[in-house]
């Protein structure tokens, strides 16, 4: 009975004396939507520390696990390209090899028991999906944990990029969203469209520099449609503006000012207010 006693009561401090402490290199996930696709990338964060990175923690020439811990993976929810080559849906293992001036970046098949050890130790070039020379950026101010994050997005790309100490490395993605975009718009066009699918076709077409007067047509057509909405009449008036159409385009303005008054919308009456003030001055001197 006493040893019974003694061994639940070993259980009970055991059990209660597990310290947690914070981890060192806390994971960390990004999910990121650019254009049509969704791009997850996940990793370990290290911390300077007082430590020397590059060149020293972070060798030259050598493989790195691109963070800490387990190997940082990404996963595109479509296909993309990078560095001029299709990279299909799926998840990825990313790997770099740093050097001073420029890094090899590597995606290879993700695969979930594969150790960076095995990987480094049975280097081959054909598990090699993707590899891309970046140059090194160096920067004044030091970023004191590692970051992968996806800046300078677009409807058809964005930049990965990876920070640490005094070094961004940018690798840019192509998302390949305008095709599909385009194919849908034609599509959807031409089978009885919504006021809502005329405006973000319009929309589209002024975002990527398109067709314009066909820009024009769409959104015409969306508000004789539905004529309730101020920031449809302010697309109305940025794409008339945009074909020197600046009569129209006040006129559209004033409306969405008066709908964007009743709605309460201040950024859209504050646009409207400054459009109609700078178009007005285009026309006089006309």
């Amino acid at each position: 009975m006493r040893l019974l006693n003694l061994f639940f009561l070993l259980s009970f401090f055991v059990s209660f004396s597990q310290v947690k402490t914070p981890q060192a290199s806390p994971k960390s996930k990004l999910i990121q939507n650019v254009g049509l696709i969704e791009i997850t990338i996940e990793y370990s964060r290290p911390s300077i520390k007082g430590r020397d990175i590059m060149g020293d923690l972070v060798a030259y020439g050598e493989i790195w696990r691109t963070g800490a811990n387990n190997i940082s993976t990404i996963k595109f929810s479509d296909q993309v390209s990078i560095n001029n080559k299709l990279i299909p849906k799926g998840k990825y293992s990313l790997l770099t090899k740093p050097n001073k001036k420029s890094w090899n970046v590597y995606l290879l098949e993700y695969n979930e028991d594969e150790r960076v050890l095995n990987i480094i130790k049975n280097w081959d070039d054909q598990i090699i999906i993707s590899e891309l020379n970046v140059p090194v950026i160096y920067k004044d101010k030091k970023t004191e944990t590692f970051t992968i994050d996806i800046n300078n997005i677009s409807n058809n790309g964005a930049d990965i990029n990876l920070t640490w100490e005094n070094t961004l490395i940018q690798i840019p993605v192509n998302v390949l969203s305008k095709q599909k975009v385009l194919a849908s718009i034609k599509e959807t066009i031409y089978n009885k469209p919504s006021a809502y699918d005329l405006y973000n076709s319009a929309s589209y077409y002024l975002q990527e520099g398109e067709d314009l007067n066909l820009a024009k047509k769409w959104i015409n057509k969306a508000i004789e449609i539905d004529s309730t909405k101020y920031w449809m009449f302010r697309l109305q008036a940025v794409i008339h503006n945009k074909l020197n159409l600046n009569k129209e385009a006040i006129i559209a303005a004033k409306k969405g000012l008066e709908l964007a008054k009743k709605a309460g919308n201040n950024d859209h009456i504050r646009m409207n207010l400054k459009s109609i003030q700078d178009w007005g001055k285009l026309v006089s001197s006309n």
